[in-house]
């Protein structure tokens, strides 16, 4: 697509979408590698794509306003969608100028005699702007699922856990863009060099700290050049991490010395935290269950500085090998990463949770095998939801006397400021001295 416009491209990915070819994320990747588009088109385009998906309850429901009981073409909704989106949630497009490009990119992608009825519905809003703006506040109160845009489902589990205003800040939260977060690779450099370095190249950077962080090792990135194109990043000064991942390597107290576990571990982010906990002192193993992920912790590692570190795919650990600690970040629903996770929300159904619940249990039952006498269990998910959770954790501990769970603990946007986590430090119990 090298001479596209950002809508059309924006179109195509979501059409695509809509026929099910694969994730959104994924989608748009492949759609912009060739696209020769400035830094401001791509904004757009990676704006009208996401934000799309994001809000596609309320899109929908406002196209069902002016079409009830009509079931419209993937071309024509893709374009409905578009256009109410770029005249209800982009301000800075003029109403006009939204409905013209929308039309004119419809008919591009042979939506031609579907033209008029598409230019009556926006135009018809764009009469009825403030009206349709109260309406969507409106809906956001009455109908919380849908003013939000996420399955009703989720948000009936949410506001049974934690009760309507959390529930509503966690919609909210889910719907606006992420932050970028760096984490100061100590391995390389130092908090103080790296500030210096950034300002430089000219990376605007905010200082941030939580309990389970400190100060000095966690930076959110205001505004920047492409991350990959940075001396600093290419020279493995800092890893792109949210806060929230760092609670797990926090809890695990990973000690110089060491042998260390960690499963699940693409594309590295904790193992290369451990090795820096360690300072490079200690032996950690890295598995995941898929060879082209172990490439990435191995480039990682290499970018960071790790050392002392080495992958191996899940399958292939030495039967008799036991370790002093296990990480066990077990695969999940991701219900706390939704706003990085654009597309979740939309495939992800309840039953899904039941059987990601048993698969998180075994896979806590083999990593137990693995660690020595008084050593320590940490398992962690990037989930909200209870039965992936502390269920799994007392599941375990319920059928296995030997082990004592020492912390737990739920980080949730709405209360901490961070994407969403679970974390459980388990110890297995030491053989009693004679």
């Amino acid at each position: 697509m090298p001479n596209q416009k950002p809508r059309e491209i924006a179109a195509e990915v979501l059409l695509r979408r809509e026929r099910g070819a694969d994730f959104v994320e994924n989608l748009l990747d492949a759609a912009l590698a060739p696209a020769r588009l400035a830094p401001a088109d791509r904004g757009l385009c990676q704006e009208l794509v996401f934000g799309t998906v994001r809000w596609q309850g309320a899109l929908d429901w406002l196209i069902g306003r002016k079409a009830p009981g009509r079931t419209q073409k993937p071309v024509l909704l893709v374009a409905l969608r578009l256009g109410l989106y770029q005249m209800f949630w982009l301000g800075r497009i003029p109403d006009h100028a939204a409905v013209h490009e929308t039309v004119e990119t419809a008919k591009r992608m042979g939506c031609g005699p579907q033209a008029g009825f598409l230019n009556a519905v926006l135009r018809g809003y764009a009469r009825e702007r403030d009206d349709t703006i109260a309406l969507l506040a409106e809906l956001k109160i009455k109908e919380p699922a849908r003013g939000w845009s996420h399955p009703q489902w989720l948000w009936e589990r949410w506001q049974k856990h934690w009760g309507i205003e959390p529930a509503t800040r966690l919609l909210e939260w889910n719907n606006s863009p992420p932050a970028t977060y760096a984490r100061v690779n100590t391995l390389r450099t130092t908090a103080v060099a790296l500030a210096d370095t950034w300002r430089a190249e000219g990376v605007a950077f905010s200082p941030c700290a939580w309990d389970w962080t400190g100060d000095d090792l966690v930076f959110r990135l205001d505004s920047h050049p492409s991350l990959a194109e940075l001396p600093s990043f290419r020279a493995g000064g800092f890893y792109v991490q949210d806060p929230s991942t760092l609670l797990a390597v926090q809890m695990l107290e990973p000690r110089a010395g060491e042998e260390i576990l960690d499963l699940c571990a693409a594309p590295g982010g904790k193992t290369t935290f451990i090795a820096q906990r360690m300072g490079n002192q200690g032996t950690i193993v890295a598995t995941d269950a898929h060879a082209d992920r172990l490439a990435l912790i191995e480039q990682n590692c290499r970018r960071l500085g790790v050392t002392g570190a080495r992958t191996l795919l899940a399958g292939e650990l030495p039967a008799a090998q036991t370790f002093d600690r296990i990480l066990l970040d077990a695969p999940c629903s991701n219900t706390g990463v939704l706003r990085r996770r654009i597309e979740l929300r939309w495939r992800l159904q309840p039953a899904e949770l039941v059987r990601l619940a048993a698969a998180q249990t075994r896979l806590l039952e083999q990593a137990a095998t693995r660690l020595k006498p008084g050593g320590t269990l940490v398992y962690s998910t990037c989930s909200l939801e209870p039965e992936e959770n502390h269920a799994v954790v007392q599941q375990f501990l319920c059928a296995h006397s030997g082990f004592r769970l020492e912390a737990e603990r739920q980080l949730t946007p709405f209360a901490n400021g961070v994407d969403g986590a679970y974390v459980a430090r388990v110890r297995r119990d030491a053989p009693a001295r004679k």
